[in-house]
């Protein structure tokens, strides 16, 4: 999906120090104190919970037996397509948390009690480290093997693009051929964190079978809006989440989060929390009341 906008490092000791040092640190020397986190909880069930990765596994495999029958179907597109016609088939999919596993960037913002920057995801990306989501290459494999094209839709920046695609291709994720597959953010003009345009790009010249994320956003536009917008778009559009968009769980980041605080991500920590605190709809026993 696409990342997070900037923010400061809530620690400057923390921005002098890689998550991936830090992710090396602990692993050698246990820490002592716990650092409160948001993030702790979502990091941990990405890397450690059986439960994440059958969560992922079952999603694919969904996918991979829907794919068979979109392709049988001719006039079947995730995109309503009115001329998909003869038009050869692809799928587009989301890198981060959903292709690729940036866990371990996540908890590195943990155990260094620190939030996302571009630095620390430049450093990240560089490293190509990310790992592949499981069950996402039996997938695109099956895919690739019939004949359909793999688009990979990222907001990693067009700077950041050699360096995924190395990452990309040690994972044996099908590379496209001479076909350009990966459209990143700022490639084109007009190319920006919105994907629509880059959607309407593949659709030009392809069906689109199958689409793949982590973010509302990967889907439709209409992921900007507020909660009672989505909620509206959502059940617009959940017949699709059955048949061709196939959504992978991310506790860590995205527009479910951001929402919550008016994606003003200019307010402190202490003010998003407030608004996402807010946001809630609990209930609470009488004692407590």
């Amino acid at each position: 999906m696409s990342r997070r906008a900037p923010v400061a490092v809530t620690l400057a000791a923390a921005a002098l120090l890689s998550p991936l040092t830090a992710v090396a640190q602990d692993a050698a020397a246990p820490s002592t104190e716990a650092k409160p986190n948001d993030l702790l909880n979502a990091a941990l069930w990405m890397q450690e919970s059986v439960e994440y990765k059958a969560n992922a596994v079952g999603i694919f495999a969904f996918a991979k037996a829907r794919l068979d029958a979109a392709l049988t179907d001719k006039g079947a597109s995730a995109l309503d397509q009115s001329d998909a016609g003869d038009k050869p088939p692809a799928i587009i999919i989301d890198l981060d948390e959903t292709a690729i596993d940036n866990s371990a960037y996540e908890s590195g913002l943990v155990t260094t009690n620190a939030d996302y920057s571009s630095k620390t995801w430049a450093e990240w990306v560089d490293a190509k480290q990310a790992k592949a989501v499981p069950g996402v290459l039996d997938y695109l494999g099956y895919a690739d093997g019939k004949g359909v094209k793999i688009f990979y839709v990222s907001n990693r920046t067009a700077d950041q693009e050699e360096a995924t695609r190395a990452n990309m291709q040690a994972l044996g994720f099908p590379m496209g051929g001479n076909v350009d597959t990966f459209l990143m953010n700022k490639e084109k003009d007009g190319w920006g964190s919105d994907k629509e345009a880059r959607r309407q790009f593949v659709a030009n010249e392809y069906r689109v079978v199958a689409m793949v994320g982590d973010n509302y956003g990967d889907f439709t536009k209409a992921a900007g809006g507020t909660a009672p917008e989505r909620m509206a778009a959502f059940e617009k559009d959940q017949a699709h989440f059955t048949t061709d968009w196939f959504m992978l769980a991310n506790p860590t980041y995205g527009s479910w989060e951001s929402t919550a605080f008016g994606n003003d991500y200019k307010l402190s920590a202490d003010q998003k929390r407030a608004m996402k605190q807010d946001a809630l709809e609990p209930w609470t026993p009488k004692a407590a009341q």
